[in-house]
């Protein structure tokens, strides 16, 4: 993954996966990526490596491609297509007619809407208002992320927290035993996101 998920939202440095690809070149490898989770906008580029400046080999893509639609799909250079032939690469969800039309229109609306650089920008408004807390909070050790891939790391275990916001309407869930995850909709509102700090600060109130 260019970005750890269940991980703990893990943010690699910049250079990681320049160098990782100057490796993999190298060595004659092909570089992997795992973008099911962190492709399709919600780092605030349409796929995470674009923030590196590399090309994968591979790209692995599902879930968020269908918005809701089943999907599974796999994107490759050219170099590594020439070495596949009809029948030796398959996907349950991969292909058929109503997953490939919802991917199309998934794919069109959200490059016509600039949904990634609006992604950018309520990231980075999500992550100031959370950054605010941790100075407020003794509780959080730490704020990470990407877009709308964002990870609060507690002392403590994440549950009794995350249990709390649920109650005040606040779904949100752990990345990891101590960290809380949020990847709200891509379409969250600086609102929405000011209601989701409020809970979390009510939420670590003597923690």
């Amino acid at each position: 993954e260019p970005l750890q998920g269940e991980g703990g939202v893990r943010v690699p440095k910049a250079d990681y996966l320049r160098e990782v690809r100057r490796v993999c070149d190298a060595k004659g490898a092909l570089l992997i990526l795992d973008e099911v989770q962190t492709g399709m906008g919600r780092t605030g580029r349409l796929f995470a490596h674009e923030h590196s400046g590399i090309t994968p080999d591979i790209m692995t893509l599902a879930k968020a491609l269908g918005n809701g639609v089943p999907i599974g799909a796999m994107g490759c250079t050219n170099p590594v297509a020439s070495g596949f032939s009809v029948g030796s690469h398959a996907s349950t969800f991969g292909g058929n007619p109503l997953s490939s039309a919802a991917a199309l229109a998934v794919v069109t609306t959200m490059i016509e809407m600039g949904l990634p650089q609006q992604v950018a920008v309520m990231g980075d408004y999500f992550l100031s208002k959370l950054r605010g807390l941790k100075v407020k909070h003794t509780a959080i050790i730490d704020v990470r992320g990407m877009g709308l891939m964002i990870g609060v790391e507690l002392k403590s275990a994440a549950g009794p927290a995350i249990s709390r916001m649920l109650a005040a309407g606040i779904i949100c869930g752990p990345a990891g035993p101590n960290v809380i995850r949020f990847v709200p909709p891509l379409i969250v509102t600086r609102d929405q996101v000011d209601r989701v700090v409020t809970a979390l600060d009510a939420a670590l109130q003597g923690a």
